[in-house]
Formats: structure tokens, sequence, C-alpha cells
């Protein structure tokens, strides 16, 4: 894991997806409910570095605590048309997977340098009882990438769904013959003037994304020349993805962060991202057989 200043959130993308508050069972709903209207919860414009904050603080003391003893009670929170919309932080089982992760990605002598041995297999114990004992896909409401989007995520979404805040006074919202997209506009637009913060999102609804990627899924799987796998999208990324989906409320909303990720990249190549469009005219020339655009839009 690299080291970062204190100020500077770790360069990671996020996808998350935020539930209606009615999908959970009780008593999360409830305290769910409440959590939303409490003004002790961390703020959206201060969650990440909330987090970042309390995972330095685990992993540094002595030994590590690579994944906290108890369940995060915070999420971030979303509201459009009434409705209140959660995304729970779940600290403890993504810790655990991102641990199992790191243990099968990393050799051993390096692993154990990062990690004792001991810890691990506290870590991997403990995971062990808990499975046990929640029988419940993993499948966290939130998905990380260091260093990167992958371009899986980019099917999801549109370019009218893409809002960039790069910290003035009114967030820049990619426009299109349409217009912006009516869907979380009003949240995104408030989260991004109330933060002042440097921040590129797309919101979607969970029909659409699901609708996208089978809509993508049979023009990845005809290929044979590996056209779209040698630039990092297959078939089974976007089966991975709809089966991640697949495991959550069907009115849900999904959101795209590029989180620490602006940090890396210019004014100007912020506001000359359009990923999600290029990809989608990259997934439509495939589909016509229109190799040299779909390599172009790569």
């Amino acid at each position: 894991m690299p080291c970062h200043d204190a100020d500077v959130l770790p360069y990671t993308a996020y996808l998350r997806v935020y539930e209606p508050v009615t999908a959970f069972p009780e008593p999360a709903r409830t305290l769910w409910t409440a959590y939303a209207d409490s003004r002790r919860r961390p703020r959206r414009i201060h969650a990440l570095a909330a987090e970042h904050t309390e995972a330095k603080r685990r992993l540094a003391s002595s030994p590590p605590v690579v994944v906290p003893e108890h369940e995060s009670r915070d999420g971030y929170v979303r509201r459009s048309n009434d409705t209140i919309y959660v995304c729970p932080w779940e600290t403890r089982l993504r810790s655990w997977l991102a641990h199992s992760r790191f243990r099968r990605e990393t050799p051993s002598r390096l692993a154990d340098f990062c990690v004792p041995e001991t810890v691990s297999r506290q870590a991997e114990a403990s995971f062990e009882r808990w499975r046990r004992a929640e029988p419940r896909p993993l499948q966290p409401h939130i998905l990380s990438s260091n260093w990167h989007v992958p371009l899986a995520w980019f099917v999801l979404f549109t370019a009218q769904e893409r809002c960039l805040m790069l910290g003035e006074k009114k967030p820049r919202v990619l426009e299109t013959p349409n217009g912006p997209s009516a869907l979380g506009e009003p949240d995104m637009r408030s989260a991004a003037m109330a933060s002042g913060q440097r921040t590129l999102i797309y919101v979607t609804s969970m029909g659409e994304a699901r609708a996208r990627v089978e809509a993508a899924l049979p023009i990845v799987r005809v290929q044979d020349d590996d056209t779209f796998d040698k630039f990092g999208l297959s078939s089974s990324d976007l089966e991975e993805l709809a089966r991640w989906l697949g495991a959550f409320a069907p009115d849900a909303l999904l959101e795209l962060d590029y989180g620490g990720l602006v940090h890396l990249l210019d004014d100007g190549t912020l506001t000359a991202d359009e990923s999600a469009a290029e990809l989608s005219v990259a997934l439509a020339a495939t589909a016509r057989r229109e190799r040299e655009l779909s390599v172009a839009m790569y």
C-alpha cells in the first residue's frame, strides 16, 4: 500500500450501490432511516477522508489491525424523490476481502513482511467464523480499484450521467443534445457545490446499469480477435459485474466515483475525459464490425 500525505486521499476509484432503505430488513431499515437524519454521521464531503483516516490508524498500530473488530455502522446517503438511499461502508467485510486478495496476489515473503503471518492467520480465521455464522453472498455495496477505473465500469454509464467539479462555484456537467440526465442531478449538483472539492462522478439507476451490461455482453462475447481483451475488457469482466449487480435491489442507484484519482489529472485532462461515451462508441462500432473506429475509441 503506497504512503500518502495526510491531506491526500488514496488514488482509488469506487463503484457504489445505494439501496432504498425499504430494501433493508428490520432492524437495519429503521437504523438506516434514523442514521440518514443524524447530524453526527460523516457527511459526503468528509466520508472518504474519514474512512482513510480510520484505515491508516488501524494499519499503523503494532501489530497492524488489518480487519476491524466490528462492522462499520456508517454509510453514504443519497436522497431522490423523497426516497432515502444508503450505501453501507461495510468496512469489515471489505477489509476481509481485500486481505484475502492481497494474500493471493502477493508473494508470501513480501506479504509476511507487510502483514505478520500471525496477524494474517487471525484475520483468515475470523473471516471463516463470520462466513459460517453469516450465510450471505460476499457482495459488498462498494467495489474499489487502485490507480485506474476498470473499463467494465464505464459500460454502466452514459455521458449524460457525468458530473465534474473542479473546485469552482458551479459543477461542470457534460452537456449533450438531450441535456443532462435528470436522475440524481439535484443531488449531484448540491453535493459538488457544497464540497467545493475536486470530484468526478457518474450516477445511474440499477435498471439502466443492468440493461447496459446485458446489451454489451453479446458484443464482447462474439469477438474472436481479442479486440476488447487486449484493452482490458472481457466477457468475464462483464459477467462478474452482472453477478454483483444482481445481488441488490432492482430500484437501487449506482455511482462511479473517481475518488482520489482526480488528483492525478489536471483540469484539462479531467474536462476532456469522456471515457463512458467513448466506450459506448467502441461497443457500437464493434457490433457493426467497424474495427478501426472501435480501436480508435480505446
